[in-house]
């Protein structure tokens, strides 16, 4: 008997109870998780929508990521960002992503939303704005011609300081789903985040047009060169708000000589720029105080620096250009820079090549050699920084190659013109600011 009754199940009448609430507490704990996985992912999604925003340093850009991160956040087909106008009553900019090229073209005609209809309702009352069905809300006044159908939107106000900056819309969830509660919350955080990134780019955006006045004003307005014509331009670095040392300069002397500098101190803060001013004055100084070769010049200059100031390592070329029958002679002497380029009136391009010497602050005990050329009419000196050239995927000698190739096709323009399309066609990448100087020998 007793082997018979080990031998059976027991059984409680409770049991099957037990096994339901338990298989529903399971049940329970795992939507728990789930919810609070994807509660993790949209957090995760968050963060990086806002980092990636914040990378961002110029405004149009900005504005585009906030929409294209507001859709992938909470699945969106459509998203747009209105910005308002000074009055705060319309729209003056109206940024919009996922629609097809057909919509865009369709679209073009219909011209900027004002904010009307449900976009208005928005303006008027910046609250968060979530509609299941477009058509069906009171504000709505329905779509132009071409637009695409769409029936849910969500609309978050974006602020700046305090103000409302505009408005971002989000249509159509890509799983067919009204927008919900959680899209919400997501998307005002966002909000806020991209009210920051927004106020951050316009600050930068005034530093950077602030710095480059500055860096201007230290530069010279050239003077009258004549028989020689001349033509400079500097352009900032891409990195916005980064003073550079990069200068130029051009001095008529007695006896129809003239003095030109091209030079770059290292660094891209307000030392810099204040060092890239006082070395050029003092080269300004004692290129008027003494008829030395440029050589000796460069030698005083950098002893002089290294007694009265903390300066930093500058590279520059110096040259003089005098008159010589038939033509003119061209002096110049290279502390540590990239050799100037010579264009001659058929268009044949080399680089004056030379012994470059060591930059300034180095070693005030080496020598600075000097080196000499014959110009002929009508030929082109070139002087430039490294900024023209440098790119960290291409070798030197291959951007200098580019660069004499890119003179070689513009050498029939106006100087003004040909030193401008150096700029905008330089091969570099645009990391570092960039100066350059030309001067052009009258015709025989």
């Amino acid at each position: 008997m007793a082997g018979a009754r080990q031998g059976r199940q027991l059984w409680h009448p409770h049991a099957p109870d037990l096994h339901e609430r338990l298989r529903s507490e399971l049940s329970r704990i795992d939507e728990q998780l789930r919810a609070l996985l994807s509660s993790m992912d949209r957090l995760q999604g968050l963060l990086d929508a806002v980092l990636a925003i914040s990378r961002e340093v110029e405004l149009p850009a900005v504005l585009h990521r906030i929409v294209t991160t507001a859709m992938d956040l909470v699945g969106a087909r459509y998203g747009a960002l209105g910005v308002l106008d000074e009055s705060g009553e319309r729209l003056e900019q109206f940024i919009a992503d996922g629609l097809t090229e057909r919509e865009r073209e369709a679209l073009a005609e219909v011209g900027l939303p004002r904010g009307l209809g449900v976009l208005g309702h928005l303006i008027r009352y910046p609250e968060p704005l979530r509609i299941d069905d477009i058509p069906a809300h009171p504000s709505s006044a329905g779509f132009p011609s071409g637009h695409p159908q769409m029936h849910s939107l969500l609309g978050v106000a974006i602020s700046v300081r305090g103000e409302i900056y505009g408005d971002l819309y989000l249509s159509e969830r890509n799983d067919g789903q009204p927008f919900d509660a959680h899209d919400e919350n997501i998307v005002v955080a966002l909000a806020g985040a991209a009210g920051i990134a927004i106020e951050n780019v316009r600050l930068f955006e005034r530093i950077r047009v602030g710095a480059e006045q500055f860096q201007r004003l230290l530069l010279p307005t050239l003077p009258d060169l004549r028989p020689f014509t001349a033509a400079a331009v500097y352009q900032p670095a891409a990195e916005p708000s980064q003073l550079g040392g990069d200068w130029y300069d051009a001095i008529p002397l007695p006896d129809g000589v003239v003095a030109v500098v091209i030079g770059d101190v290292a660094g891209h803060d307000l030392q810099a720029a204040a060092a890239m001013a006082a070395t050029r004055n003092m080269l300004r100084a004692l290129v008027f105080d003494q008829n030395n070769p440029p050589g000796a010049v460069l030698a005083r200059l950098d002893r002089i620096l290294e007694s009265v100031t903390n300066h930093r390592v500058t590279t520059t070329t110096l040259a003089r250009i005098e008159p010589e029958e038939p033509g003119w002679r061209l002096r110049w002497s290279t502390a540590g820079h990239v050799p100037p380029l010579l264009l001659t009136r058929e268009h044949h391009v080399a680089y004056l090549l030379g012994e470059p010497g060591l930059p300034l602050g180095v070693d005030t005990g080496q020598p600075r050699p000097d080196h000499s050329r014959f110009l002929p009419p009508e030929a082109t000196v070139v002087f430039f920084t490294d900024g023209l050239i440098e790119h960290p995927e291409h070798a030197v000698d291959a951007s200098l190659r580019e660069l004499a190739g890119l003179a070689a096709v513009h050498a029939a323009l106006p100087l003004p013109d040909f030193v401008q399309a150096l700029a905008d066609h330089h091969p570099s990448d645009g990391h570092d600011d960039m100066a350059i100087l030309a001067v052009r020998t009258p015709p025989a």
